[in-house]
């Protein structure tokens, strides 16, 4: 069977995709408002564009993609320690969000969008 023997260990990051220019608008949702720590980009990575950022164990790069088209279906979905205050935060800063009336696993969950139009989901934990 292919993939026998072969020992994946854990997602490394994921990558969002944004326009050129996006920068910016990229730092002020992932770091201002979902709270993510930004982290430098390698030297030779830098020159792309785009930004990294992380907290914890959730890596999460964002890249220039030329062609850009948000992603509406495929995307990241975060687990929230305090999921009532972390929403309270998000329509602090604007932020719409679409509840799910179907719980995930027990969970109550919903999506919003970055700046870009790309779909992010928030769990309960």
């Amino acid at each position: 069977m292919i993939g026998r023997g072969i020992a994946l260990l854990r997602l490394d990051h994921v990558q969002l995709a944004m326009p050129a220019g996006g920068e910016e608008a990229a730092r002020a949702f992932y770091g201002t408002v979902l709270g993510l720590d930004e982290v430098p980009k390698p030297s030779e990575l830098a020159k792309r564009g785009g930004a990294w950022f992380r907290q914890g164990e959730i890596v999460l790069h964002v890249g220039v993609d030329e062609a850009f088209v948000p992603a509406r279906k495929a995307h990241p979905a975060f687990r929230c320690a305090d999921y009532d205050e972390f929403l309270k935060r998000l329509s602090a800063h604007g932020i719409a969000i679409a509840p799910d009336a179907v719980a995930f696993g027990g969970n109550r969950h919903c999506y919003i969008a970055d700046p870009f139009g790309n779909r992010i989901e928030l769990i309960e934990s």
